[in-house]
């Protein structure tokens, strides 16, 4: 009996799997390449028929603009004109990110209340503002705002609340001399309590009795901030630790920064790709690698790669400085970390235990403060002064806005991922004898936020990004201050430019927050 062997015939080009994907994901990299530099070119010729320059200079050029509100009224060049804009829009996405989720996770729990009254509320609440476009929101806000009486010279005096036309103003807390090295012995006490709090669970998983760990964790983070507030001078001996390491920072060479970021780049694409390979691994030696799993691979490598490349070429890029010195960006970048360091110096100095810190009293690290309406002015026009906080007209209209609106649309979410809950959990919860609050917190929420957090995290970004509807309102975000660079200087490209990367930055990191707690509330199956 003979065997006959078949010999296969090798596939050809035009029809083999794998090189028609690589060559149409290749094709197609090409060609929004080329589309994106035909649309570059296109743009610079037009520029410069209109005699338009294109460049970075109006980052140095004193702007010649007073901002509204912010950390800097009167910046003395655009990019620091930009920064205060910057400042302003995170003050606005993270304190109503933060406001949204407490007031949609209750209003989401309030739509499945028993009681009806509460259940009835939320569901108003929710259809009224999810119904409603959110630049009316805003613009119904500001509105209501200005209809607010004015300041006269009967309401001088101290207040812990005042609402008036020019804004809110109302009593806060404010850091002071000390404040920085407090809060590291807070945070001190943090990383302490965390590991109080586990060793009492394990207490309690080993001997069956109470651990407590709450009440342990907050009694230690309570002493370690008590204790600190009063020891925080004795952390004086890291001034000269940080005023070295500022001498260090200025006296090393600029091409360092744009070295450590390329080097970075590449040891995290290296990184990415070995613990790749590594997740690919079987008893038997690494499993099936397919055509996208190698696409993966190039694509990690090439992009440390050209993070690399751009760290050296934008560190390369030249500006004129306020002071009419010319510096690269690798420079300025060197001098804004010198000065960071120069910073905290200052604040670990404990000659700086009694010094005021930008007008706030001394007293301890931190104050209390209520706000002033006083005369001010030759001619005594009633307005708040500096104590205390003010949110202004336009501050308040686009915050409560954008909370609000986006507060319904997380109550949508917690609601579903609530009754997405198996029902024999709650049943199992009453069972045995925990209340609705408990059942709530131990049991039902835990599991539903496995669910909530990645659509949640959608609405994070639709919040950051919906903040550029200050401009409505005159509010000085970054694409309001951009707006009059714009229209100073003409150069509407480059603002652009920064607009886009500005956003793009902070979705994206909002996005790894919240994909990296999504990754660490999965549950580890076998």
């Amino acid at each position: 009996m003979t065997v006959e062997v078949r010999q296969h015939a090798k596939t050809p080009l035009w029809r083999n799997v794998t090189v028609l994907k690589w060559t149409a994901q290749i094709f197609i990299l090409m060609v929004v390449g080329g589309l994106f530099l035909v649309l570059a070119s296109t743009a610079l010729r037009n520029f410069e028929r209109a005699d338009v320059s294109f460049g970075w200079g109006w980052l140095s050029d004193p702007p010649g603009v007073q901002i509204r509100e912010g950390i800097d009224l009167h910046p003395d060049s655009g990019a620091r004109a930009l920064l205060v804009g910057i400042v302003n829009t995170f003050r606005i996405a993270i304190s109503g990110i933060v406001a949204a989720t407490i007031l949609g996770t209750l209003l989401g729990i309030g739509r499945l209340s028993s009681n009806w009254i509460v259940k009835k509320i939320s569901t108003v609440y929710v259809e009224t503002f999810r119904n409603v476009p959110l630049l009316v929101l805003i613009f119904f806000w500001s509105a209501l705002a200005i209809t607010l009486p004015g300041l006269t010279e009967e309401d001088v005096g101290t207040y812990f609340f005042k609402a008036s036309n020019r804004g809110f103003a109302f009593a806060w807390i404010f850091p002071n001399g000390g404040f920085w090295p407090w809060l590291l012995i807070v945070a001190v006490g943090l990383f302490a309590a965390r590991y109080v709090a586990r060793r009492r669970r394990k207490y309690q998983d080993d001997t069956g009795r109470p651990g407590h760990s709450g009440r342990y964790s907050l009694a230690t983070l309570i002493l370690f901030s008590t204790v600190g507030w009063f020891a925080w001078p004795l952390l004086g001996f890291m001034q000269p630790v940080f005023g070295a390491i500022e001498s260090l920072v200025d006296s090393m060479p600029a091409v360092i920064i744009p070295t450590v970021i390329g080097l970075g780049a590449i040891a995290a694409s290296v990184a990415w790709i070995r613990n790749f390979f590594e997740s690919r691994r079987t008893p038997a030696g690494f499993g099936k690698i397919t055509d996208d799993d190698w696409f993966r691979v190039i694509f990690a490598g090439v992009s440390g790669i050209a993070v690399a490349y751009l760290a050296f070429t934008i560190g390369g890029f030249t500006l004129e400085a306020t002071t009419g010195e010319v510096l690269s960006v690798a420079e300025l970048l060197r001098t804004g970390m010198g000065n960071f360091f120069g910073g905290l110096a200052t604040s670990f100095s404990t000659q700086n235990a009694n010094q005021v810190i930008e007008g706030v009293r001394s007293g301890g690290p931190l104050v209390f403060e209520r706000p002033i309406v006083e005369l001010r002015g030759s001619i005594g026009v009633p307005n708040y002064g500096t104590s205390g906080m003010v949110l202004t007209i336009p501050f308040f209209a686009i915050w409560i806005g954008v909370t609000l609106y986006a507060a319904s649309f997380i109550a949508e979410i917690v609601r579903g991922g609530v009754l997405a809950v198996p029902l024999g959990q709650t049943e199992a919860a009453k069972a045995v004898g925990l209340k609705r609050g408990q059942l709530l917190r131990m049991i039902i929420l835990p599991q539903a936020f496995r669910i909530i957090l990645p659509p949640m995290g959608n609405q994070y970004l639709n919040l950051a990004k919906n903040t550029s509807l200050g401009l409505a309102v005159a509010y000085a975000d970054i694409v309001a201050i951009g707006t009059t660079l714009l229209n100073q200087t003409g150069q509407s490209l480059p603002v652009v430019v920064v607009w886009m990367s500005f956003f793009i930055t902070v979705s994206l990191s909002i996005s790894a927050i919240v994909n990296y707690y999504n990754r660490k509330m999965q549950l580890v199956e076998r």
